[in-house]
C-alpha cells in the first residue's frame, strides 16, 4: 500500500507471466536450467526495445470507472499453539509418582525449587505447576474469561469455578463445611488427558485395585474429573491386574453345522459321537459287606437324527472302550465316522484301530482289502479343552444324568441294576420328539430317533427314491424303502428347519491374531492361577474365515486351544 500511494500509477505495468524473469523460479526450475536460462539472464526480448515499443499494459488504479471490480481474499492464519515442555515431557511416562519426581528435579535445576533431596513441599508446588499447564490446555477460554470477569461456559457452569492461584478449582456449594480446602474446592481435570490417566492409574494401584465407585469418591477428595465415571472405567478396563482377577474370554460368532448335521442319511449312526459320563457306584451283586466299584456310562449319539445309545463301561481303559465300542456296531451296525474328543482312552482306541488296520491292510492285502474299504471307520478329534465343539453329545449327556439321579438317587445299583436303568433311559431319550408337537389330532405323531432306528437291516443296502405316484405297483421291498424315506422328508420337513437360528455367539468378536499376549483359561483352578499364554504361535480357521482355535505358547509348552478359552489382555 506505501508504494501505491508514494508513487502514481503511469509507473507499475503488467506484462504477461510467460515473459516475467520472477516467474522463473515459481515454475520449479532446476538449478542447471536456471543459470542457461534467457529469460532469467537478460529478461524477455523486448526490455532492449524504446518504451514506446513494449507490449505492455498500463496498471489502471481501483478508482477508475473502466477498471474491473477487484475482489479481496481474506486469508485467516491460524499459529499452531505450541504444548509446553513440561506436557510434552509427561506423554514419556506411564508412572504419575515417576513423572512428578522427574518434573520436580526439572524445577530444581531451573532454581524455582530449593537444591537438594526431594520433599513434601516440592511435590505439591510441582503438582499445581502442572495442573496449571493441564488448565491452560484444556480450560483456556474458561480462564480468559474468569481474568476478566465474564460468564462461564456452559459444561463447567454449574460447578462455580474459580481461580486460586492460578489453578481453576471448584466453588460448590460446601465453603462452611469443616472439611479440608481441597474437599471443599478440589482442582478441575478434564475427562480425557495423558495426566489425567496417570493420576487415575496412580490411585488404582494405591488403593488396591478398587472400583470406578470408591476410586471415583477417593479422587474427588483433591480433584474433580470432569466425567469421572467414564474415564475410570476406561483405565479400569485397562488394568492387567484386575484383568487376570476376572479375566473375559472373546466369544467368535458360531460356526455353521458341520455336515453330517445337516445331511441326510441312508441309516442313523453313520455319523457318531462319543462321550463318557460318570462315575457311577456300582456293586457286583447284593450283601452285606460288598464294597462298591466305579462304573461309567458310554453313550453314543448320532450327530444326524439325535438317536443315543448307551453302554455301560467298568473302567476308562482303551480296551473297555473298545469292547463298549464293539458292543455298539454290533447292535446298530457299521459307522462312517467317529467324533470323540481328546480323552486318554479315545487316543488309545484310535491308535490301536489305526495299528490294527495297517496291519491287515498291509498283511492280507488280498483278503481284506475290500472289507477295510467298505466298513473302515474314520476318526476324528475336536480340539482340547472345547467341549462346546461336541455340543451334541453333551446335551445328551446332561439328559442322561438328570434322568439316572431323579431315578436312583443316592442308591447304590448293581450292575445288571444299572444296566437296566440305563437301557430304559435310552428308549425315553430316543422318544422325545424332535420337534414341536402338534394339538391337531389329525396331525401324524411327532417325529423322534426311535423313527431312524431298525428301518433298515444292519447291512444296509442304499435305496433309490421311490415314486409314489403309482402307489398299487409298488411292491413290498418297496413300500418299506417308502416307509424309511417319508421318515427322511419328515426330518427335511420339520427338523431341519429349527436349526437355522444361533441363539448365541451370533455377533462376531475381536478376533486373535498371532503375537497376541493371553491367559489361557483352565477349568478346576483359580482365575489368579492360570497360565499365562506367551504368545499365540498359530490360529486355525474355519470354513467361514473365522478363527476359532488357536497354539498357544506357555512356559509349559504349546498347546492347541479354543479361543472361547483365551482372554487376551486388554493393554493390547
Amino acid at each position: 500500500m506505501r508504494i501505491t500511494d508514494n508513487l502514481p500509477s503511469d509507473h507499475f505495468y503488467h506484462i504477461k507471466g510467460n515473459e516475467n524473469p520472477c516467474d522463473c523460479l515459481s515454475r520449479g526450475l532446476t538449478p542447471t536450467q536456471l543459470m542457461n536460462h534467457p529469460l532469467w539472464l537478460q529478461g524477455p526480448p523486448w526490455a532492449h526495445l524504446q518504451k514506446t515499443e513494449w507490449p505492455i499494459k498500463t496498471f489502471v488504479p481501483k478508482e477508475s470507472s473502466d477498471a474491473p471490480e477487484l475482489k479481496s481474499i481474506s486469508l485467516v492464519i491460524i499459529k499452531p499453539i505450541e504444548e509446553p515442555f513440561l506436557y510434552k515431557l509427561a506423554r514419556n511416562y506411564s508412572s504419575w509418582q515417576r513423572f512428578l519426581n522427574v518434573a520436580s528435579y526439572i524445577y530444581k535445576f531451573i532454581r524455582k525449587l530449593p537444591l537438594g533431596p526431594i520433599v513434601e513441599s516440592d511435590l505439591e508446588f510441582t503438582e499445581l505447576e502442572i495442573m496449571k499447564v493441564i488448565q491452560s490446555i484444556h480450560f483456556s477460554d474458561d480462564l480468559q474469561r474468569l481474568e476478566k470477569g465474564g460468564c462461564r461456559s456452559p459444561s463447567i457452569k454449574k460447578l462455580n469455578p474459580f481461580l486460586k492461584d492460578g489453578v481453576l478449582r471448584v466453588g460448590g456449594r460446601l465453603a462452611n463445611s469443616e472439611e479440608s480446602f481441597d474437599f471443599k474446592h478440589p482442582i478441575l481435570l478434564p475427562c480425557k488427558d495423558h495426566v489425567v490417566d496417570l493420576l487415575i492409574r496412580s490411585y488404582h494401584c494405591k488403593y488396591l485395585h478398587t472400583g470406578p465407585g470408591l476410586l471415583s469418591s477417593v479422587l474427588r477428595v483433591k480433584y474433580w474429573i470432569l466425567s469421572a465415571r467414564r474415564a475410570i472405567r476406561a483405565i479400569i478396563s485397562k488394568c492387567n491386574v484386575c484383568f487376570r482377577s476376572k479375566p473375559q474370554p472373546g466369544f467368535p460368532m458360531m460356526a455353521d453345522l458341520p455336515e453330517p448335521r445337516v445331511r441326510a442319511v441312508v441309516k442313523a449312526f453313520v455319523h457318531t459321537g462319543c462321550d463318557y459320563a460318570g462315575l457311577v457306584l456300582v456293586t457286583p451283586y447284593r450283601g452285606k459287606g460288598i464294597k462298591s466299584r466305579k462304573a461309567y456310562i458310554c453313550l453314543f449319539t448320532c450327530l444326524t437324527t439325535r438317536a443315543v445309545h448307551i453302554e455301560l463301561a467298568s473302567d476308562l481303559s482303551t480296551a473297555c472302550f473298545l469292547a463298549a465300542m464293539k458292543r455298539f456296531l454290533a447292535r446298530r451296525g457299521s459307522v462312517q465316522c467317529f467324533y470323540t474328543d481328546n480323552g486318554t482312552n479315545f487316543i488309545g482306541a484310535r491308535s490301536y484301530l489305526r495299528d490294527l488296520y495297517a496291519f491287515l491292510k498291509n498283511e492280507y492285502k488280498p483278503v481284506w482289502e475290500k472289507q477295510l474299504a467298505e466298513s473302515r471307520i474314520q476318526w476324528k478329534l475336536i480340539p482340547p479343552n472345547a467341549p462346546h465343539f461336541g455340543g451334541c453329545w453333551e446335551s445328551n449327556i446332561k439328559c442322561i444324568k438328570t434322568h439316572l439321579y431323579r431315578v436312583i438317587g443316592q442308591q447304590i445299583l448293581t450292575f445288571e441294576e444299572l444296566q437296566t436303568v440305563l437301557s430304559q433311559i435310552e428308549s425315553i431319550l430316543n422318544s422325545r420328539p424332535l420337534t414341536v408337537l402338534s394339538s391337531d389330532p389329525s396331525d401324524p405323531a411327532a417325529l423322534t430317533p426311535a423313527h431312524f432306528l431298525h428301518t433298515v437291516p444292519l447291512d444296509f443296502l442304499p435305496a433309490p427314491d421311490i415314486d409314489d405316484s403309482i402307489p398299487h405297483l409298488l411292491t413290498r421291498y418297496e413300500l418299506l424303502d417308502k416307509l424309511v424315506q417319508s421318515f427322511w422328508m419328515r426330518w427335511r420337513r420339520e427338523y431341519l428347519h429349527s436349526l437355522q437360528a444361533r441363539q448365541k455367539w451370533n455377533s462376531p468378536s475381536f478376533p486373535v491374531k498371532e503375537g497376541t499376549v493371553v491367559v489361557v483359561i483352565q477349568d478346576n483352578i483359580t482365575p489368579l492361577h492360570w497360565p499365562l499364554g506367551i504368545t499365540i504361535t498359530q490360529t486355525f480357521k474355519g470354513k467361514d474365515d473365522v478363527i476359532r482355535v488357536a497354539m498357544v505358547r506357555t512356559k509349559h509348552g504349546t498347546y492347541q486351544r479354543p479361543v472361547v478359552k483365551l482372554c487376551p489382555l486388554p493393554t493390547q
